[in-house]
């Protein structure tokens, strides 16, 4: 009975007009059509998120991935033709370019002279003299060789009376007790963080020099090099601190979790400064803080002190930083780009297909100016960005006039408009970026589970990742200085003194509250 009223009341407010019934069923289906496609949307990029590419364009290293074996495949079908006989005798065919790569000058030579036995002429019999010679390079590797330290110590006592017993102190090592020397933790660390080795898998190398290491030993070795480091990601992140721009950005962490059965998110924060683009004088450098929340106070908390340009994406957490008045936000135009490129793979739209086309001129200016000083880039952008900027924010409100507030166009044309403050701000200030890339690559790699999510008790939970000195530079320019870091590594003045200060009695191993830290390029 109820039911029948409620049917009967749902008719009664359905209008008795056929024409007013057509058109209300029309605009039902106008409705449901549009709610399908922004759900289509949902599930398609959800997907896309789970199972396709993250990138604007395809990774250099899987497509390199990708060619290996097709390379590897044609190198030995060449080597095949070249050895066969039959082969040698028909006419040389042109041969595949490759490049063998260049040899630096830097690395040492080691000349072999492959001469003649006889210089003697066969028709004189006088000595030939030399005319010329052919050279040729081929790159060697000198394989990883363990060696070991002998450190002697002798004693000494007078012998005509029982007087005391001198003897040199010993050397502050970093692991007491151990077998490690700083170089050798130094190689554990920049496998594990920048070659992304774990430590079984070191374990297993080392093996097959038979160096019997086990994993927790490795592992004690990580985290009392952590330990000790922790004053150099301080000094690290207050150096960064100093500068007036930098670069944030932050990634989920999943950390094992022991007893729960499930994962915990953490968050891990990334710092960056990069004045290259604008000849400016400080070094590049990138400080990585673990929190093991996602609290909108952790940027607040970790960059206290510092007043500047911070450059992000458009994460709600960097809101409370320019609340206060000493930050100011400047955004990212790849992430605006990044939406209507989303859009435009999905179901291609002439609406995203012009934005990408806008946004690339504004690129191609920025390729322009990169390396100008900051007050050339402010007039550059000016005199060339600003009309661009200006126009687009014109056809952006329009288009969004225009089209049904629930289309996944839409959305991004409102990310855009409602962040345009801090997207044009680098119109005003040559120092800042048009997008804050640098400290996405920074954090690309630390996308490898296999160095962060170890399944121990607490050292997950509590890790910062430091990249030092020249090393720092490395990480932004691809080249590794292992030499350089090694002689910091190794010296007394970073390491030595360092454990010694802070170690003391204390035994910073897995099961306390340790930093990863990791050295390298």
């Amino acid at each position: 009975m109820c039911f029948a009223r409620a049917a009967m009341t749902r008719g009664d407010s359905l209008p008795t007009d056929p024409d007013a019934l057509r058109a209300l069923l029309l605009a039902e289906r106008t409705h449901h059509a549009e709610e399908l496609e922004r759900l289509t949307a949902i599930i398609r990029e959800l997907q896309r998120h789970r199972f396709g590419r993250r990138a604007e364009r395809l990774d250099p290293e899987q497509l390199a991935l990708a060619l290996e074996d097709v390379e590897q495949t044609l190198a030995a079908g060449d080597a095949a033709a070249e050895n066969d006989s039959t082969a040698r005798k028909q006419a040389t065919p042109r041969r595949r370019q490759i490049n063998r790569g260049a040899l630096p000058p830097h690395l040492p030579r080691e000349e072999t002279i492959i001469d003649v036995a006889d210089k003697t002429c066969a028709c004189c019999g006088g000595l030939k003299q030399r005319i010329g010679e052919d050279v040729s390079e081929r790159l060697d590797v000198i394989p990883a060789q363990f060696k070991v330290i002998v450190t002697r110590r002798p004693k000494y006592a007078c012998q005509a009376c029982a007087g005391e017993v001198v003897q040199a102190p010993a050397p502050e090592r970093l692991i007491e007790s151990g077998i490690p020397t700083e170089a050798l933790v130094a190689h554990v660390l920049i496998a594990k963080y920048a070659d992304h080795t774990p430590l079984y898998r070191q374990a297993q190398i080392y093996a097959r020099q038979g160096i019997t290491l086990d994993r927790s030993t490795l592992a004690d070795w990580v985290g009392r090099a952590a330990f000790t480091l922790r004053p150099v990601h301080t000094r690290l992140l207050e150096q960064l601190k100093q500068s007036t721009k930098l670069f944030a950005d932050e990634k989920t962490a999943p950390v094992l979790d022991p007893g729960r059965g499930r994962v915990k998110k953490g968050q891990l924060w990334t710092y960056a400064r990069d004045e290259r683009p604008w000849a400016g004088h400080a070094p590049p450098g990138v400080a990585y803080v673990y929190a093991p929340d996602r609290k909108h106070a952790r940027p607040a908390e970790h960059l206290a002190g510092f007043s500047g340009i911070l450059q992000v994406d458009g994460y709600g957490a960097y809101a409370q930083l320019a609340q206060h008045g000493d930050v100011a936000l400047a955004f990212c135009w790849s992430h605006v780009r990044r939406q209507f490129y989303e859009i435009q793979v999905k179901t291609p739209a002439p609406i995203a297909t012009q934005a990408l086309v806008r946004i690339a001129a504004l690129y191609a200016i920025e390729a322009d100016i990169r390396g100008l000083s900051a007050d050339e880039r402010r007039q550059a952008r000016q005199r060339r960005t600003k009309p661009l900027l200006d126009d687009l924010r014109l056809w952006l409100e329009a288009q969004l006039a225009a089209v049904s507030g629930k289309a996944t166009i839409a959305g991004a044309m409102r990310y855009t408009l409602s962040r345009w403050d801090g997207l044009t701000r680098f119109l005003d200030d040559g120092r800042i970026e048009i997008d804050s890339n640098v400290v996405e690559r920074a954090i690309r790699p630390i996308a490898v589970l296999e160095s962060l999510c170890i399944p121990s008790s607490s050292v997950c939970k509590h890790w910062n990742r430091v990249v030092v000195s020249d090393a720092t530079r490395a990480t932004f320019s691809g080249h590794r200085i292992f030499d350089r870091l090694r002689r910091q590594v190794g010296g007394a003045n970073l390491v030595w003194r360092a454990g010694h200060n802070l170690h003391r009695w204390q035994r910073a191993g897995f099961d306390q509250a340790a930093y990863c830290v990791a050295c390298g390029a």
